[in-house]
């Protein structure tokens, strides 16, 4: 099979352990790109950070943010796809988390407004570290009156909410309570966090959709991930992938395991199915 679409799951799988992506990957992956591939970044970051790791790559591929709520084509910046949690959805996750003391982060494509001074203590220290290197533009909400104040100014822009702990224990009963919301859709990235979107969004849906734009059909597409967040795309896919690394869930629902991401898991999967099939 000739495969013309490779979306790719950021941390855990096109990133190693260090937060970088490996010399070895990125020239796979340019290399398969340059043969007319469309190399897709597919995460549960926001646009502006999922394009950062394209451009790293040195492609010019859509991406897909936000776990499918923002799709964007980069040769032409059109915005293929978007949905919003919008105002009320908004404020409603907000009453929840202020009830159970949870400080929430809501994303637009282009900017991360966080609840926890603490977020951006982290982020410092992990530019310092070496960890990354792009700039996020982000913003401290620092009270319930200025968090309704963003939430109404970006109405018509929060495509996800996130909630991030230490303690899953202390998570079960606001996870419980989210569940009942019929109007979001809520997955986990790792095992430390929620990420909440308007029902129906996945990063499944996401590939479909790039797959009806470009015409091609699923058996001319791969999805590699860890994650739970990556299920639906694996799942989608013609060639499904998990890391090594990956969940015991993904990998009984992928096509094939690959190595892990601090072992070029990426690398070794394109050059299987896409370069060694070239010649």
């Amino acid at each position: 099979m000739a495969y013309k679409l490779v979306c790719i799951d950021v941390d855990g799988t096109l990133l190693n352990n260090k937060h970088k992506i490996t010399k070895r990957t990125k020239e796979i992956l340019l290399k398969a790109h340059k043969l007319g591939i469309h190399i897709v970044i597919s995460t549960g970051r926001i646009y502006t950070d999922a394009e950062y790791y394209s451009d790293l790559i040195g492609v010019k591929s859509p991406v897909i943010a936000s776990n499918g709520a923002f799709i964007k084509e980069r040769n032409n910046n059109e915005v293929i796809y978007k949905d919003v949690l919008g105002e009320s959805l908004s404020l409603e996750l907000l009453k929840i988390f202020h009830k159970h003391r949870i400080n929430p982060y809501f994303c637009t494509p282009y900017k991360f407004y966080y609840g926890n001074i603490m977020f951006k203590l982290f982020n410092v220290a992990t530019k310092i570290l070496g960890g990354r290197s792009n700039k996020i533009d982000i913003e401290y909400v620092y009270s319930w009156k200025r968090w309704q104040k963003v939430l109404y100014k970006e109405k018509d822009n929060i495509v996800k909410c996130e909630i991030i702990y230490r303690n899953p224990s202390l998570i079960n009963e606001l996870r419980k309570e989210l569940k009942n919301i019929k109007e979001l859709e809520i997955v986990d990235s790792s095992k430390y966090n929620i990420e909440i979107t308007r029902k129906g969004i996945s990063k499944g849906k996401a590939v479909a959709m790039l797959a009806s734009f470009y015409n091609l059909k699923r058996e001319e597409i791969i999805s590699i991930g860890d994650s739970e967040n990556d299920l639906s795309m694996i799942e989608y896919a013609g060639m499904g992938i998990a890391m090594g690394n990956a969940l015991d869930s993904v990998k009984r629902k992928a096509d094939y395991i690959t190595n892990s991401n601090d072992n070029d898991g990426v690398a070794n999967a394109i050059n299987r199915f896409v370069l060694e099939n070239k010649f």
